[in-house]
């Protein structure tokens, strides 16, 4: 029945330090959003569909709003993804994946939303 993943939406507490994040960090574009009566963006990663829809000018519900843990990407350029999360001085947490391989880049956008960056097992540091 399910044919893939649609999108993630995040509630951005301020709008710039988050589109930052996404767009200046991880090199998603802001691209077509139509008019949903409230401010938001949506976010691209170079396809027709946007990956991840995000809110602004709303207050962040009190408490926990449920179960899920982060959003995973998959992402390519390690060294240099690395290299720009340590000019940015943006914390992460990089490991590689036991078994697979796979590296992963564990970091939280400004409002707290956990994000995991997937890389090929091939590249290196």
């Amino acid at each position: 029945m399910i044919v893939g993943m649609n999108h993630f939406t995040v509630i951005a507490e301020d709008r710039q330090k988050t589109l930052d994040f996404y767009c200046g960090l991880l090199g998603l574009t802001e691209g077509p959003r139509p008019d949903l009566g409230f401010p938001g963006a949506w976010l691209y990663a170079g396809g027709p569909q946007a990956v991840l829809h995000m809110y602004f000018e709303r207050p962040v519900p009190p408490g926990r709003s449920g179960v899920i843990d982060h959003m995973a990407f998959t992402a390519k350029d390690l060294k240099a993804v690395k290299a720009r999360f340590d000019a940015s001085g943006t914390k992460y947490d990089l490991r590689q994946q036991v078994g697979a391989g796979t590296w992963q880049l564990f970091c939280h956008d400004p409002s707290g939303a956990k994000v995991e960056l997937d890389f090929d097992p091939s590249e290196t540091l």
